[in-house]
C-alpha cells in the first residue's frame, strides 16, 4: 500500500528528521557546517548521501533527486546560485512548500538560531558543491 507524506504526523515527520540528524546536529550552533544542516534539513528525504534515498522518500509523490548530481545534470557547472534560491525558497520546489512557507518552517528564510540565515544557505550550497559527483 502506498503511503503520502500527508499521511504522516507532525510527530512522525520529526522523529525521522532527528533519527536522521547526528546528536550534534539536533542542537543548530553557529559553528554548525554545512554536512551537519544537511543532515538536519533535508536527509530525512534526500538521504545521509544526498542521493535521494532517504527515509521518507518512498512516502512522496515524486522521488527526491539525486543532489550529487547538480553539476553533471547542468552541463557539468555546479549551479549556486540556483541551488541557493531554491533551499531559501526564491526558486520554488515542487514538494518544499512555496517560497514563504518551505517544508522545514523559517530554517532558511528568517534566523531562528544564532546562524544568520544567508550563513546557513551558503554552508548547504558549499557542501552540495563539495558533493558532486567528478
Amino acid at each position: 500500500m502506498s503511503r503520502s507524506i500527508s499521511a504522516l504526523t507532525p510527530a512522525v515527520l520529526m522523529l525521522s528528521l532527528l533519527a536522521a540528524a547526528p546528536a550534534d546536529a539536533q542542537q543548530p550552533t553557529t559553528a554548525m557546517a554545512g554536512d551537519g544542516t544537511f543532515r538536519l534539513y533535508c536527509a530525512s528525504c534526500h538521504g545521509t548521501g544526498a542521493k535521494g534515498d532517504g527515509p521518507l522518500a518512498d512516502a512522496l509523490k515524486r522521488r527526491p533527486p539525486d543532489l550529487t548530481r547538480l553539476a553533471s545534470n547542468n552541463g557539468g557547472t555546479y549551479p549556486s546560485d540556483l541551488v541557493a534560491r531554491m533551499i531559501d525558497g526564491r526558486a520554488p520546489v515542487k514538494g518544499h512548500g512555496g517560497g514563504d512557507m518551505p517544508v522545514w518552517g523559517d530554517a532558511f528564510t528568517r534566523t531562528g538560531d544564532q546562524t544568520p540565515t544567508t550563513e546557513k544557505v551558503a554552508r548547504l550550497v558549499r557542501f552540495l558543491e563539495r558533493i558532486q559527483q567528478k
